[in-house]
């Protein structure tokens, strides 16, 4: 019988686990995992990988932030995407298309989803989002990352969407430091927030961003009950998972320490507090929920939409088999011509 996933998703350090990494995946406030490209070599480096976490922890959701473009962290062996806006902008009919290979190599590897897509607003001031946006016009996200969402529907990956309710209005990157969004509701919820608006329903899991909108709530919004109760889950109706996003990242620490960061997210709404890249921290916000909330686990069954176990349990589904598929081999050379 599986335990219980916790609400906490973090890293791990290198492409093996360490016997300290194995123990803390055993933990029962650990409920996901994300990879970055210091985790992976090799599509076979990162299935063995992969099995050692699932044998830990069969039923952990892995995860990854694999948008292509400039965040895209595994390469060699994989792929090369280009960014959603290069796409979006220049070759729309292959939105579709990228994104169900996109889920098929992740999926034949092991990884369970992506956060993706990015739905905020195209700005070529921005500093963290930029190309990775599809478009600057609402109307035009909404069709585009429609085809991104559809291609992972057809291959039974789930879409999570972010950065709710938008990033493209602040020039500021989350990481480094805490930007303000100065626009009032109204100016808001008639551009950024649209995305968000006509696809929540399609969206599995949101992300929301660590911006403040001061004129709106005085938090940031990965913190904000207005946020994600009140406008996520009560005016727009998001019945799907909210995860925050990372909590070691700059504009978030002006919640405390990593117990109170987590904590706060996990009070305003978020389902899923993602704290990586600070392996103390990660074990101060495990081991502090432990302390203060025990008992505090994610309704499995709301879980398995993030879940691709049913397509990596597809018999005959493999990395191997995926690479002598017509439609693999078709769609890495319509990419090529954007490499």
């Amino acid at each position: 019988m599986s335990r219980p996933l916790g609400p906490v998703m973090l890293d791990v350090s290198g492409m093996t686990l360490t016997d300290e990494e194995r123990e803390i995946l055993h933990h029962p406030q650990v409920g996901g995992l994300i990879l970055f490209s210091r985790n992976y070599d090799s599509p076979e480096q990162l299935m063995a990988l992969i099995r050692q976490i699932r044998e830990c922890r069969h039923n952990i959701l892995i995860a990854v932030d694999h948008e292509g473009g400039r965040v895209q962290r595994f390469r060699t062996g994989f792929t090369r995407i280009p960014s959603m806006h290069t796409l979006a902008q220049q070759a729309p009919e292959q939105l579709l298309p990228t994104s169900r290979l996109m889920a098929l190599e992740l999926m034949a590897v092991g990884i369970d989803f992506t956060f993706a897509p990015v739905l905020d607003r195209y700005n070529p001031q921005s500093k963290v989002i930029g190309d990775r946006a599809f478009d600057h016009e609402p109307s035009k996200i909404i069709e585009f990352a429609g085809q991104f969402i559809q291609g992972l529907e057809l291959e039974g990956m789930a879409a999570v969407g972010k950065h709710f309710p938008g990033h493209g209005g602040v020039e500021g990157d989350t990481h480094h430091e805490s930007p303000q969004d100065l626009r009032d509701w109204e100016e808001v919820a008639a551009s950024d927030l649209k995305p968000f608006a006509a696809l929540c329903k399609r969206l599995a899991g949101v992300m929301p961003a660590h911006v403040i909108f001061p004129n709106i709530c005085e938090l940031p919004v990965g913190f904000s009950p207005h946020w994600l109760k009140s406008v996520l889950k009560e005016q727009l109706q998001f019945q799907g998972i909210v995860m925050s996003d990372d909590l070691s990242m700059v504009a978030a620490h002006s919640a405390g320490s990593p117990l109170e960061r987590g904590l706060q997210a996990l009070q305003a709404g978020c389902h899923l507090a993602l704290l990586c890249n600070q392996p103390a921290d990660a074990v101060a916000l495990i081991e502090g929920l432990e302390r203060e909330c025990p008992n505090t686990y994610i309704n499995e069954s709301r879980l398995l939409s993030l879940s691709a176990f049913r397509r990596r349990a597809q018999t005959g589904f493999s990395w191997q088999t995926l690479q002598k598929t017509a439609f693999w081999q078709t769609q890495q050379r319509h990419l090529y011509a954007f490499q």
